[in-house]
């Protein structure tokens, strides 16, 4: 056969090729292409039968050598079942237990008690803020630890009914029992100078102040007077205007004289 005079061929090549020899080649390219990235021998779809021909036990389809396998094992058809399959084994597979959390070790200590405390109530002259200054005494408590304190919102507890106007802060320190206390659930005021603590090593006092924000339509009213706590000056409003008398702003008419 002349392969130099076909048409389109040139002198010294072998010719244009056919599409049975193309094909072949694009099979044989994707046979070595496949061959680099798929291991037979690990394949579980993969079988030789005992005919020397191929199967693939996933689609039951039949392939005369290793390349038109590996071919089919790119198309839609096998891709198509394998993610099929892949489904059905996921939803008959046991569900699997959720991943275990970093646990944190729970110190485990010998409680002796509640500590003594004292709590005095204060108010600003200047802001009229209110404030609480917690005294808290730790004279068993363990060396190198520092007590701790901590707000908690009412429906973090489970000791009382939640009630949205409460909150509570507590104080821990090893050995002794964690305290709270309740207070009005107002806005703090985070400000350093009205906001602090200070731990004495020497006497094994903790001490804690904070104040709320000025509110005054939320202060209550003075014990035994029903009177409404002073505001300061600077925050007092200014009164109102006076009001015109009535009648468009003319004098009363003068009473009858009596007959």
């Amino acid at each position: 056969m002349d392969h130099q005079n076909r048409a389109g061929g040139k002198t010294g090549t072998g010719g244009v090729a056919s599409s049975s020899e193309s094909n072949r080649d694009r099979r044989e390219r994707l046979r070595m292409l496949a061959l680099e990235t798929i291991d037979l021998n690990k394949d579980p779809y993969f079988m030789k039968n005992h005919l020397g021909s191929y199967e693939c036990k996933l689609c039951l389809t039949l392939h005369n050598n290793e390349g038109s396998y590996l071919a089919h094992t790119q198309g839609k058809k096998h891709q198509s079942n394998l993610a099929r399959r892949a489904a059905k084994d996921a939803k008959d597979a046991p569900s699997q237990p959720a991943p275990e959390r970093a646990r944190v070790d729970i110190r485990k200590f010998v409680k002796i008690g509640r500590p003594g405390y004292k709590v005095t109530k204060q108010r600003d002259p200047e802001s009229g803020q209110q404030s609480l200054l917690f005294q808290i005494d730790y004279p068993e408590i363990v060396d190198n630890i520092v007590p701790r304190h901590r707000f908690m919102a009412a429906y973090e507890q489970r000791v009382e009914p939640p009630d949205k106007k409460w909150q509570y802060l507590l104080f821990a320190a090893e050995p002794y029992e964690t305290i709270a206390f309740k207070v009005p659930s107002r806005e703090v005021d985070k400000d350093s100078k009205k906001f602090w603590t200070h731990w004495n090593r020497e006497t094994k006092q903790f001490f804690l102040q904070f104040s709320f924000k000025f509110d005054p339509k939320g202060l209550p009213p003075i014990p035994g007077t029903g009177a409404q706590p002073m505001i300061p000056p600077h925050l007092r409003l200014p009164p109102p205007p006076p009001m015109p008398p009535q009648g468009g702003g003319m004098p009363p008419p003068p009473p009858p004289p009596d007959r």
